[in-house]
């Protein structure tokens, strides 16, 4: 997912502008806090931005160790700024467009609104990276932007996060639930479902339950 226009403090300060402002945004992520297991200690977010998501969780569990990947400057710097008094949290430059490096083993793996970005190739691959930095009974979990079924539905969820259509991400690379739950099974994963979704928006997890 090379840096594109979230390389530019423009684009990264008017998606954190709205953040907060799209519909059940935190009903998906409230979805997302109940399947990290309560005993959780290491913690990877793919994609992290300025660390809204990791964020929610290290609050949630006090005893977490995390660490957030981000190829956008301007979102590791503002993800730097939310975490400045944490050590608990480090963040690392990476282009998720590439293999992940080498990181340790991780008992939760999240990403919000990240992996889209990535082509569909490239996806699936990361997709077994993940399997295998995953511990035994680990868990992924993905809130995502996915793809309509059609086209009517795409201009329905434009609409009712108040966008213009014209505005769409040029970097999108969106996907339908069914082909990502299919591949995640394929790939080893169980326990795969789709946890909660609202139009274009979704939560896919998955469980590494064999070592």
């Amino acid at each position: 997912m090379p840096a594109g226009e979230w390389a530019t403090a423009q684009y990264a300060e008017r998606y954190l502008a709205r953040a907060d402002a799209y519909p059940h945004r935190a009903e998906g992520e409230g979805t997302l806090l109940a399947q990290v297991p309560r005993d959780a200690r290491h913690v990877l977010d793919l994609g992290t931005g300025d660390g809204r998501l990791l964020s929610l969780i290290a609050r949630d569990r006090p005893g977490i160790v995390g660490v957030g990947l981000d190829v956008s400057e301007p979102m590791l710097q503002a993800a730097d700024e939310r975490f400045a008094d944490d050590g608990r949290i480090t963040l690392r430059e990476h282009d998720l467009a590439e293999p992940l490096p080498a990181l340790g083993r991780f008992d939760v793996v999240v990403s919000s609104f990240a992996i889209h970005h990535l082509e569909h190739a490239r996806r699936r691959s990361l997709y077994g990276e993940i399997l295998d930095l995953l511990e035994p009974g680990g868990v992924f979990a993905n809130l995502e932007h996915v793809a309509s079924p059609t086209e009517r539905l795409h201009v329905a969820f434009f609409a009712a996060i108040d966008e213009p259509l014209e505005n769409e991400d040029p970097s999108d690379r969106t996907l339908d639930v069914e082909t990502q739950i299919e591949w995640l099974r394929e790939l080893g994963y169980e326990d795969v479902d789709c946890y909660w979704k609202w139009l274009e928006m979704a939560l896919l997890v998955g469980v590494k339950v064999n070592g």
